[in-house]
């Protein structure tokens, strides 16, 4: 693979994680958590976010570990040449589903509750031309855009949720367990790859500054965007309650339109927009690794040209649902259940393979 001019630093590299992970909280991720652990939505991502640390941080420590190698290299160094690119080709098919159903997502949120009169088909082609010109540029541009509309768009989320507070029930969020115990603890182990893409992270590891950037920057974007969804979650119990919630797919959809400021109404004018620049980033991204994994596998060095054609596939795939709305939540649904056990026990394999092959008693030696 051809490897990027310049790297990005840490400011650029969160950036990029929170607009990528933290907009789950505008998509139909709330509606699928809720359904079994009722009011107490709001501590799963708490629970998601403990669970998660473990793979996370001995994945950092693998990839850290080899210099220069990104995750597909890191794979075939553990796994060997085949079974390696089996894994690899096995990742590289799952990341392109849930990028395929994400961006089904976004189209049927923009087609039911903004553009009624457009054609899905239309809507699909725009979002992901965009997208697709955005990830041609490289993730340094990525990683600049992402940077600038941050402010923007967590100030947007921050003002949302506040206006909301006024028409607020504190007592929505009792019992605080909501459905019990058990209920949440298996929910939020069934769902841990709602945290998944911090894995495909490790595709960029050798594009960043130093591995402490690596690090310290996926660690910090973990516990921002832990707390950033519990309490999201949480008002939208709090505006909602749960029985109502249950029948909401995109909640945070729902309160933009709700709210009002004064005399100023149709106020998700002013959201749209930034919640449009948040969703045009992540999905350049996820383009951009999708390339960059089938690059790495297929050993096409100009991997970036990959970009149109892939787009291309995901338009077609994703328009195939005949009803989108119920097709893609059962869907991504599905796929967070299938990736879940994957996103647990991979980075801990990968681990003890380099553990048991003395690699991680050589990055000890060199720090001493």
């Amino acid at each position: 693979m051809k490897e990027q001019k310049g790297k990005i630093g840490i400011r650029e590299y969160v950036a990029i994680i929170l607009l990528t992970v933290g907009v789950k909280l505008s998509d139909d991720t709330p509606a699928i958590i809720i359904e079994h652990v009722d009011s107490a939505l709001w501590i799963v991502p708490l629970l998601i976010g403990l669970l998660s640390f473990i793979p996370i941080y001995l994945l950092i420590k693998v990839i850290t570990t080899y210099k220069n190698k990104n995750l597909h290299d890191v794979i075939l160094h553990l796994f060997g040449r085949y079974l390696g690119v089996v894994i690899s080709l096995g990742l590289l098919l799952m990341g392109t589903a849930s990028l395929i159903v994400d961006s089904a997502v976004y189209v049927d949120i923009l087609g039911t509750m903004y553009y009624t009169e457009t054609p899905s088909i239309i809507i699909y082609c725009v979002l992901v031309a965009i997208c697709a010109y955005g990830g041609k540029k490289g993730l340094e541009q990525i990683g600049s855009v992402a940077w600038l509309v941050l402010f923007y768009v967590k100030i947007s989320l921050l003002m949302a949720l506040i206006l909301t507070l006024r028409n607020s029930n504190l007592s929505f969020m009792f019992p605080i367990l909501g459905s019990g115990g058990w209920e949440i603890i298996k929910e939020s182990t069934s769902h841990i790859s709602i945290y998944g893409d911090f894995f495909y992270l490790g595709l960029i590891a050798p594009y960043l500054t130093s591995a402490k950037v690596f690090k310290k920057g996926t660690l910090l974007a973990l516990l921002i965007i832990t707390i950033e969804l519990s309490l999201s979650f949480l008002i939208y119990i709090f505006l909602f309650d749960y029985p109502s919630l249950k029948m909401l797919n995109y909640p945070y959809h729902e309160i933009i339109r709700y709210i009002s400021v004064g005399f100023l109404t149709n106020i998700e004018t002013f959201f749209l927009p930034i919640w449009l620049l948040a969703a045009f980033v992540r999905f350049s991204f996820y383009l951009y690794l999708i390339s960059l994994f089938l690059g790495g596998i297929f050993n096409i060095k100009n991997f970036e040209y990959l970009i149109p054609t892939i787009a291309t596939i995901i338009v077609i795939i994703g328009m195939v649902p005949e009803s989108p709305t119920f097709t893609i939540f059962f869907l991504r649904e599905r796929l967070l259940y299938i990736i879940s056990p994957l996103f647990i026990i991979l980075p801990c394999l990968m681990w003890l393979l380099a553990k048991i092959k003395g690699d991680l008693k050589h990055e000890k030696d060199t720090k001493s």
